[in-house]
């Protein structure tokens, strides 16, 4: 439940449209409703203005069908589900139809975009977009929509240098890159908007499996530069948006 869904609520009841015992089931699920393995949390849009997601690693089919229910059941906002095994899709799907897909995550009620700023989501190489998708199907459950640049690494930089007008226009950038993770300090030296960095597990041996890319980052000279954890797509967009939020607020 949302702010807006709240106030709507006691609206009704003070004109007599929802009577008060009907309310109070409906509140009842609040701060979380109990579905056995799972506490759903039905607070997080009043506490911090952001839809629930769903983690989908080592939970089974059936745990996903069920916290997803009750999502959609006792809410009204996005629910998304991230990344998501053949099986787990298979069974969200047949329980609650189709959703909006992107790599491995899965979003239904898809927001209306309320977010007029330019943001813009940059991958060092193709084998990065994954986790591009991750970003941009989370930050659509945000109510954002970004753009995005692929495969404009540091090994040919003429191909970044061919899109700094939008890097450069862009109120926030989020960089998405594996190897040693050079596109975040030379995309954070360039531009003054907020950039978020996603260090991949993309590279050869001495890249460690994303360690190196996220260490290099952590220790970029373009001062500012923020970075989360690897391959975490999903951490960038939920940080994007409490900028953006944040912004809203201001003005």
């Amino acid at each position: 439940m949302d702010a807006d869904s709240l106030r709507e609520l006691m609206v009704a009841v003070s004109e007599g449209r929802v009577a008060p015992d009907d309310a109070m089931s409906r509140l009842a699920r609040l701060p979380f409703g109990d579905v056995g393995d799972a506490l759903v949390d039905h607070h997080r849009h009043l506490r911090q203005g952001a839809p629930e997601a769903v983690y989908g690693p080592g939970k089974s089919p059936e745990q996903c069908v069920q916290i997803v229910t009750e999502l959609l059941t006792h809410g009204t906002g996005p629910v998304l589900v991230t990344r998501t095994t053949d099986d787990q899709r298979k069974a969200l799907e047949a329980a609650h139809g189709p959703a909006l897909m992107a790599h491995t995550s899965m979003l239904w009620r898809v927001p209306s975009p309320w977010y007029s700023g330019r943001m813009l989501v940059v991958s060092a190489g193709t084998a990065d977009v994954p986790v591009v998708d991750e970003c941009l199907l989370a930050l659509r459950a945000h109510g954002i929509e970004a753009q995005r640049i692929t495969d404009v690494g540091v090994a040919g930089l003429h191909r970044l240098l061919s899109r700094v007008d939008d890097v450069m226009a862009a109120d926030l950038v989020i960089v998405i890159a594996g190897m040693e993770g050079a596109l975040a300090s030379v995309i954070g030296g360039l531009s003054g908007k907020p950039v978020i960095a996603v260090p991949t597990s993309v590279g050869y041996g001495s890249g460690l499996d994303g360690v190196t890319a996220l260490l290099a980052m952590h220790a970029t000279c373009a001062n500012g530069v923020t970075v989360v954890g690897i391959d975490n797509g999903y951490g960038a967009a939920c940080a994007a948006a409490r900028i953006a939020r944040a912004a809203r607020g201001a003005t």
